[in-house]
C-alpha cells in the first residue's frame, strides 16, 4: 500500500494562487494513479483532479477546469495541484489518494493522506 501526505495549503486572497503537494512511499515501485479530493465543513467530500500513472489520462471537474493543474514526478513520487484564480469557494480540506485508476469516485482509491488546508478569503 502507498502512505500519503499533503503539503503546501495555507491561506490566500481570492484571485491568488496556491500549489499544494502530495508526497507517496512505500508500494510505489508499482504503478498507480492518482486524485485530489476536497471537503468543505459541512459538505460532502468532492472530486477535484485525477492523473493517471503514466500522465496520459487527466480528469478534472468543471468547477476547477481552467483554473487547476495536476501533474505529478514519479521520479519523485510526488504528486502537484496548481491552483490559480483561487474563489472562496475553493476553500476545503484538500485530500490525495493513490489507486488503481484515475476515477473521478473515492471509491476505487485505496491510500488516503491526512489532508492539507487551503482557504480563500475574499
Amino acid at each position: 500500500q502507498v502512505q500519503l501526505v499533503e503539503s503546501g495549503g495555507g491561506l490566500v486572497q481570492a484571485g491568488g494562487s496556491l500549489r499544494i503537494s502530495c508526497a507517496a512511499s512505500g508500494r510505489t515501485d508499482k504503478g498507480y494513479a492518482m486524485g485530489w479530493f476536497r471537503q468543505a465543513p459541512g459538505k460532502e467530500r468532492e472530486f477535484v483532479a485525477a492523473i493517471s500513472w503514466s500522465r496520459i489520462l487527466i480528469y478534472y471537474a468543471d468547477s476547477v477546469k481552467g483554473r487547476f493543474i495536476i501533474s505529478r514526478d514519479n521520479a519523485k513520487n510526488t504528486m502537484y495541484l496548481q491552483m490559480n484564480s483561487l474563489k472562496p469557494e475553493d476553500t476545503a480540506l484538500y485530500y490525495c489518494a493513490a489507486g488503481k485508476s484515475p476515477d473521478s469516485a473515492p471509491e476505487p482509491y485505496d491510500s488516503w493522506g491526512q489532508g492539507t488546508q487551503v482557504t480563500v478569503s475574499s
